[in-house]
């Protein structure tokens, strides 16, 4: 069986529906992935997950090879087993994480630089505790083979916005050949491993901000044995005006028979619909369960053009503060507009108390909310395109640019 298939497709946009078939479960497109990057999505047990019915999750490799370490995990048969989680998971290579988290600092106290890039692979050192490690591409595969995810992604170098366009290039290029030995590696541990379910490789498109090289990434990247194919770079979800540009440029390169993947896309629920409507079919990012745990809920377009104040009136922004005072004796739920919500029995002044008092109870009833909100989106998108209307519901949803 083909790992992607296209079940609708709009006739007003790219925009299309689609199933992506793996050993631990079909995952129906367009999907939103919770994030759990260190095997638990923070605050939710895989009950919850299951009772919101996320379909796949994320998890990240450079997380789980500094704590616990993939031996650890390849020991209970993969990360399925080791979080108790019997749908898909999928896992990022680490390579986002590498550049990132090394980047907050350019060395440490003695002057050493925490990344370190060469033609092989990538040091660096742990934002826990200072210990030294490496990536290559091969170890990146090997380390998410033994994670057991069903979805596994290549090892790129992540290209920061404002890369000029002489490093853009290098690094684009080495992803590509990074991305060739990737690909050699994984058809390895498949043969060396003999795992009872399969997994997949995707690989990803760099290039940064310039036309030209994401055009000749698309073309790269596209060309290699990989199952799906993934948009990657700062750019991707963080700007999202950049996304869509990118998106544009890209589009016409992209084959129809694998599934698209912007990695970090989220944020907000209108960067949803920009995405769906160029093709794309997956998508993660943290920021939804982070804001939760700070009190950000998301709501309807309607309830929040009744709840928003002269400095909240940011087009793109859909969700509350919680905590603020005026929600300390509201009797109406997060969204009196969401009635299918399982968490309608809640009051905005108890969740509103379980912030202010600190109690862990709020954590986990915003991040079931908010994550119920954008599956629930996903849900609607998905009937849109099958009934041919994905432009007429973005409309009568709220979209505004």
């Amino acid at each position: 069986m083909k790992l992607f298939e296209t079940i609708a497709q709009s006739s007003e946009c790219q925009a299309r529906a689609g199933i992506i078939h793996t050993d631990h479960g079909d995952i129906e497109t367009p999907i939103f992935m919770p994030v759990g990057t260190k095997a638990t999505v923070k605050s939710l047990d895989p009950d919850d997950l299951h009772d919101l019915d996320a379909q796949i999750i994320l998890a990240n490799t450079y997380h789980l090879h500094l704590q616990p370490g993939a031996d650890l995990i390849d020991s209970f048969g993969g990360i399925h087993n080791f979080m108790q989680w019997e749908r898909p998971v999928l896992t990022d290579s680490g390579g986002f994480q590498v550049f990132s988290l090394g980047a907050q600092k350019d060395a440490n106290a003695n002057g050493e630089k925490l990344v370190k890039i060469d033609e092989d692979g990538v040091d660096f050192r742990s934002f826990i505790d200072g210990s030294k490690h490496r990536f290559t591409p091969e170890s990146a595969i090997d380390i998410q083979h033994k994670i057991g995810a069903d979805i596994i992604m290549a090892f790129d170098e992540c290209t920061p916005d404002a890369a000029p366009i002489d490093y853009a290039r290098e690094a684009m290029e080495r992803t590509h050949r990074w991305a060739k030995r990737c690909i050699d590696e994984h058809e390895k541990q498949i043969k060396k491993r003999e795992d009872s379910y399969r997994k997949f490789l995707f690989g990803i498109i760099q290039g940064g901000n310039h036309k030209q090289l994401r055009e000749e990434s698309t073309k790269a990247i596209c060309k290699m044995n990989f199952d799906g194919i993934a948009i990657g770079g700062e750019s991707i979800g963080y700007n999202m005006e950049g996304t869509k540009e990118i998106l544009d440029w890209i589009a016409p390169y992209l084959p129809a028979d694998k599934p698209h993947y912007t990695m970090g896309v989220g944020f907000s629920p209108f960067d949803l619909f920009d995405v769906v409507e160029r093709g794309i079919d997956m998508f993660d990012c943290v920021a939804p369960t982070r804001m939760a745990r700070n009190g950000a809920l998301y709501v309807t377009p309607q309830t929040f053009a009744k709840q928003a104040t002269g400095n909240e009136q940011n087009p793109r922004r859909v969700w509350i503060d919680i905590t603020n005072a005026k929600y300390a004796d509201d009797h109406l739920p997060i969204d009196p507009l969401l009635e299918n919500s399982p968490l309608q029995h809640f009051s905005r002044a108890y969740i509103h108390h379980l912030f202010k008092a600190n109690e862990l109870l709020a954590y986990r009833i915003a991040t079931q909310h908010n994550l119920f909100y954008l599956l629930n989106l996903m849900k609607q998108m998905r009937e849109a395109i099958k009934e041919d209307r994905f432009l007429k519901f973005k409309k009568k949803w709220g979209y505004k640019q």
